[in-house]
């Protein structure tokens, strides 16, 4: 656990990428092969679930500090970190024992079904035996909160050096979902991808187009398809089994049961890459109509009828059972249309589109209108690009059309969390109803400078109207842009509005309170939206 600990300060206290792929290979070289499975698994999101109640680990942690729950509750509220908070609490242990973390998780585990008192006994006696930078690691490993400043791309990165393997070939490894307690470092990384044949491919993810379009040359170099709102996903057909991987690594096969025939339709390793989206008599459907298939853990006929779903195939990466990424994105097309079309899958999958544009104009026309196509904008693919890993400059762009924006009084504001936690950056926003009144349409936290935080931090402590725990009601006086991708009737909201990705655009400092929109603005972008 010490290695582990000094491994999560390392990364933490530096911004260069090159200082964390050294931390991580460090880690490597010290750690049990055990202990570095476990920390693969956490660095890379694969979390285990938490074995213990958060109102058990309060009222455990105020007892062992001698503190009133009050207390506790005040501290954790200023804090505002939970694990954070137990570390600066508890009393410093007396003597303290190295544990190796795979050992912990492994404990862990074993908890889910324990009885409270058997749940306690263990977690104090990690507690008595940990220093406070150990607890603090420790307490996030048990509340589910483990995060840290690395990204997935960094972990591979360190393991291939470490390993002395192609970053490709660990990325391709550590796809989908693995167990550290069934694996090996020789099974994880050293067996063909082939041997495991549920396996998804690592995605490639176009980077935003920022530059002119015009900076990208001759048109006739890109193949251009429309952005489609969706899940992006990987249709797989191997050893006579179909497996259906979201992006974010999740099997969602029993989500989608439209699929199931393709297991006997498609050519034993096929692996498709592409966008599952609710499609309906000729038309695609928002994402809202996507959500109500999404939240269902059982999928009833009458959800098959009114949200079926298609796939939208953008890719193909495995043909005949060969990895084919290598191979120009033009060859790679070409197989995949002569695959649906020799195959019955029209009602199941479809081509994406590749858009006849004759010069950027037209694509920045159709990108601005994007909406009406019930699009986001265009990717944008160079034809002779391969199939890379993780997100990639240079080769794939997406061109999203400009965001809906409405312009919303801040009417509420709460305290942040980790380094925001003395920081009110938690925004609830309303607009003008039809009778003077302000109605709350969206919570919003990104999109403001660290100087614009501090002074809206400033602002709201001086103009608190009310107090209710963590949040204040303030003056209505702030105006703010808000963007956002999608708008949906809800009426489990109060305006019965939901956006989609609510984010602050701009402060508008230039308006006044009674400037700000009104529901029927919303209203209007909800028709628009419709349309």
């Amino acid at each position: 656990m010490k290695l582990f600990t000094q491994l999560f300060y390392d990364i933490d206290q530096t911004t260069k990428t090159n200082a964390k792929v050294a931390a991580l290979r460090k880690y490597f070289q010290q750690a049990s092969s055990k202990d570095i499975l476990y920390a693969i698994a956490l660095l890379t999101g694969n979390k285990p679930k938490r074995p213990v109640k958060t109102s058990e680990l309060k009222a455990w942690a105020a007892e062992l500090a001698g503190v009133p729950s009050w207390l506790f509750d005040d501290s954790y509220y200023v804090v505002g970190d939970l694990a954070e908070t137990i570390a600066l609490l508890l009393p410093p242990a007396t003597s303290t024992k190295d544990y190796a973390l795979h050992a912990i998780i492994l404990e862990l585990g074993k908890l889910y079904a324990a009885p409270e008192e058997q749940k306690k006994e263990v977690i104090l006696s990690y507690w008595h035996s940990m220093n406070q930078t150990e607890l603090f690691i420790f307490n996030k490993l048990i509340t589910g909160n483990f995060r840290i400043g690395l990204s997935k791309q960094l972990v591979v990165k360190a393991l291939a050096q470490y390993l002395e393997k192609e970053e490709t070939a660990i990325a391709h490894q550590l796809m989908g979902k693995w167990d550290p307690k069934k694996e090996t470092i020789d099974s994880l990384f050293t067996q063909d991808v082939t041997t495991k044949f549920y396996q998804p491919y690592p995605f490639y993810l176009a980077y935003p187009l920022e530059a002119e379009i015009q900076t990208l040359g001759d048109i006739n170099d890109w193949i251009i398809e429309p952005k489609l709102d969706g899940i992006r996903g990987q249709l797989i057909v191997r050893d006579n089994s179909l497996f259906v991987w979201s992006r974010g690594e999740d099997l969602l096969t029993d989500k989608f049961p439209e699929f199931e025939s393709l297991q006997k339709i498609l050519p034993q390793g096929s692996v498709i890459d592409g966008e599952i989206i609710p499609f309906k008599e000729g038309m695609f459907l928002d994402f809202n109509a996507m959500q109500t298939r999404i939240g269902r853990k059982n999928i009833s006929k009458k959800n098959l009828t009114e949200v079926p779903l298609i796939m939208v195939c953008y890719d193909l990466l495995e043909w005949q059972g060969e990895d084919i990424r290598n191979r120009p994105i033009t060859e790679r097309r070409n197989l995949l249309i002569s695959l649906l079309e020799t195959h019955d899958v029209k009602d199941k999958l479809l081509l994406s589109k590749a858009l006849p544009f004759e010069n950027w104009e037209q694509v920045s026309e159709f990108r601005n209108n994007a909406r009406e196509q019930m699009c986001e904008g265009v990717m944008l693919k160079r034809k002779d690009s391969p199939y890379e890993t993780g997100r990639r400059r240079g080769n794939w762009w997406k061109w999203k059309t400009v965001p809906m924006t409405i312009d919303g009084v801040l009417i509420y504001a709460q305290s942040g969390s980790g380094r925001r936690a003395n920081l009110f950056t938690d925004y609830t926003f309303a607009v003008w109803d039809g009778e003077g009144k302000l109605l709350p349409f969206a919570k919003a936290y990104s999109g403001l400078t660290d100087k614009e935080i501090f002074a809206v931090d400033n602002w709201v402590k001086r103009n608190t109207i009310e107090k209710f725990g963590p949040v204040r009601s303030v003056t209505p006086y702030q105006v703010f842009e808000i963007a956002f991708e999608g708008i949906a009737e809800s009426p489990r909201h109060k305006s019965g509005i939901a956006l989609r990705f609510p984010r602050i655009l701009r402060w508008r400092k230039d308006k006044k309170a009674s400037e700000a929109n009104t529901i029927d603005d919303l209203k209007d972008w909800l028709k628009i939206n419709k349309q």
